[in-house]
């Protein structure tokens, strides 16, 4: 007889909070639908500012972090894994409003924005990853030869 499953069952008698967490009455939790995580993913944006900070990495180390501030005005979905944010972009002393074309790509029920070589206006053009997870977001971006980091909370406007 293998001793390993006796083992746990002892540790678990023992020990019950090693147990997993069982709810009788709880169903088992549905896997969301894509069209549940867009719909999830499209009021997280509604009228959400994103406040946080962005650093450079600077000789393979993040440098001095400096406030910026997205403010999305309108997200549409285009078409397949492409978005278009509307967004007021403000950070070292720039403020741009321009649409800003992403992909969303899912990490299991977490939405990741792919920016790929998008121009700004008056700013270049920039290719980032942003994770959302409940209501703060985090990432890498490039523009140029540079990079760097950024994260932050995402609010929303009260009706």
């Amino acid at each position: 007889m293998n001793s390993l499953p006796s083992l746990l069952l002892v540790l678990c008698l023992l020990f019950p909070w090693l147990a997993p967490a069982q709810s009788p009455s709880a169903p088992p939790s549905a896997k969301p639908t894509r069209e549940e995580l867009e719909t999830r993913f499209q009021a997280t944006l509604a009228k959400a500012t994103f406040t946080g900070r962005w650093s450079l990495i600077e000789k393979g180390q993040p440098g001095l972090e400096k406030e910026d501030k997205y403010t999305i005005l309108g997200v549409s979905k285009v078409g397949g894994e492409v978005w278009l944010i509307h967004a007021r972009i403000q950070y070292g002393g720039k403020d741009i409003t321009a649409p800003i074309p992403v992909k969303v790509r899912w990490a299991g029920d977490t939405p990741v924005i792919v920016v790929e070589d998008v121009g700004v206006p008056g700013s270049g053009k920039y290719s980032a990853r942003v994770l959302l997870h409940q209501d703060t977001y985090a990432g890498t971006w490039s523009g140029g030869a540079v990079r760097g980091l950024m994260s932050g909370v995402i609010t929303r406007a009260k009706e």
